[in-house]
């Protein structure tokens, strides 16, 4: 009888795990007169499952102290526990102990040790546990996850590549680690290498695709995504309809970005911030601000990433008063500091709007430092309105704190040769060749039957550039 209700005792222990009542499991499991292994192993899993990793560590401590007997279960527990708790010391201890007790042959411990390891940043100690022969297919997929996390994308790619065995876990890491990592041109080359293999995407797949697609600007091989995801009958959730949304806006195409965003059953704060920022940025500051007025109107809170649209629509609107309206209504209104963005879009906006008296003392006045963006944003407009007093101060800070950057040299240089002061001029011009400055090229990417092209200003790397001159040459003659 006893022996049942202890069976019982952990069954429940496992499910109040499962459903998240944590006090509930604790308070049974002190009320138990009989505790074997499983009872310890329940509890733990039960802290670990809900990320209280410290209280885990400290129940396993009195685990042993009470002499019960530990097996490979707790162990992977307690190893996840320390990788999320950064315990190095703790984790190795643990190592050692599963090495006394001779169960490290386990895979599950072994992945265990393996995703621990990694999660402390040492690679040394994961690849050798991973060479000792004790790996399976999700040892394979912790390690390429393992060197994406750790910044190691070839790693990566080459124990992709030497996988005996992928699986959608191995394709949906190595993608959306590409993706993460800005790998972007590459991304959607293996998500075709995918395509070709027969392999059905996943949500996160395809997340990870939209969004290179959305870095490289890549419309067409986006809509193809965009219909991929409709023919396969994927449900358009949050995560995927608010990456649509993103990519659309970035690619110009707002009506459908409108649509998408329309048809989405539920939003998120970032839905909301994707369709804002989308509509300022094409230069629709008016839709900007009514849907941020329609987005507090259905309950939801603007963060930061909310007010860097609000603000970017003022900038684009010259809407000065609103702007400052806006602003202020950060702190006393929603409780959120302004940070460096938000500032760098008020001097801009102050800037644009010719009131460069106020976009100076805005700077000198803020909390924090102010950025090279910042300073950028008042020397363009210094550049813009001829101000050469307040620009050459601005652009002489500017060329003080990035001397290589060309494009502080070239705007300096610009606002004395408006003014016609051409030994300034020639002074900002002299300094640059001393320190040999160089103008970065201007980049211009074009997507054309579904492959992005990349040219740099003075390139003549491209495979069909002889194609291109011609080209070129004969629309020149026409």
């Amino acid at each position: 009888m006893p022996e049942q209700n202890t069976i019982a005792s952990n069954s429940m222990i496992a499910l109040f795990g499962r459903s998240k009542l944590v006090e509930d499991a604790r308070k049974l499991f002190d009320e138990m007169t009989s505790k074997d292994t499983v009872s310890w192993t329940a509890m733990i899993s039960c802290y670990e499952q809900n990320e209280m990793f410290r209280e885990a560590w400290e129940l396993f401590t009195l685990m042993r102290v009470c002499g019960i007997q530990i097996d490979e279960v707790v162990m992977v527990s307690v190893l996840s526990a320390c990788a999320s708790l950064e315990a190095t010391k703790e984790g190795e201890a643990i190592h050692g102990l599963i090495i006394r007790i001779g169960i490290q042959t386990y895979f599950s411990l072994m992945n265990s040790l393996i995703h621990m390891y990694l999660s402390y940043r040492n690679i040394n100690a994961a690849e050798l546990l991973f060479d000792l022969g004790y790996s399976d297919q999700i040892s394979w997929n912790i390690m390429i996850s393992g060197y994406l996390k750790c910044g190691f994308v070839d790693k990566a790619r080459h124990s992709f590549d030497s996988m005996p065995r992928k699986d959608l876990v191995s394709w949906s890491t190595m993608i959306s680690g590409y993706a993460q990592h800005g790998h972007s041109s590459d991304t959607l080359a293996l998500f075709h290498e995918m395509q070709i293999r027969g392999v059905r995407p996943d949500e996160t797949t395809l997340v990870s695709v939209l969004s290179a697609c959305t870095n490289l600007f890549a419309l067409e091989q986006g809509k193809w995504v965009h219909a991929y995801i409709r023919k396969q009958a994927f449900q358009i959730n949050l995560f995927l309809g608010t990456t649509l949304v993103d990519m659309y806006m970035k690619c110009g195409c707002t009506k459908t970005a409108l649509e998408i965003f329309d048809e989405m059953e539920e939003k998120s704060i970032s839905t909301w911030n994707a369709l804002i920022l989308g509509l300022a940025m094409n230069g629709f500051f008016k839709e900007a601000l009514e849907k941020f007025s329609n987005m507090e109107k259905c309950g939801v809170l603007p963060n930061e990433t909310t007010f860097v649209g609000v603000l970017g629509a003022c900038r684009h609107g010259g809407l000065v008063d609103k702007g400052w309206e806006y602003f202020n209504s950060m702190k006393h209104i929603y409780n959120l500091d302004p940070n460096i963005k938000h500032y760098g879009c008020m001097v801009d906006l102050l800037g644009r709007a010719g009131l460069l008296n106020d976009a100076k003392k805005l700077i000198k006045d803020m909390p924090i430092a102010p950025d090279v963006s910042t300073w950028g944003a008042l020397l363009g407009a210094c550049k813009k309105h001829g101000n050469t007093d307040i620009g050459e101060g601005v652009g002489r800070k500017l060329i003080e704190f990035e001397p290589q950057h060309d494009g502080f040299h070239i705007l300096l240089s610009n606002i004395y040769a408006s003014k016609g002061k051409w030994d300034n001029q020639m002074e900002v011009r002299s300094l640059m060749k001393k320190r040999m400055v160089v103008k970065i090229p201007g980049c211009s990417i074009i997507e054309a039957d579904g492959n992005v092209h990349e040219f740099l200003s003075g390139d003549n790397v491209h495979p069909q550039m002889n194609e291109i001159e011609q080209i070129l040459n004969e629309m020149a003659r026409n």
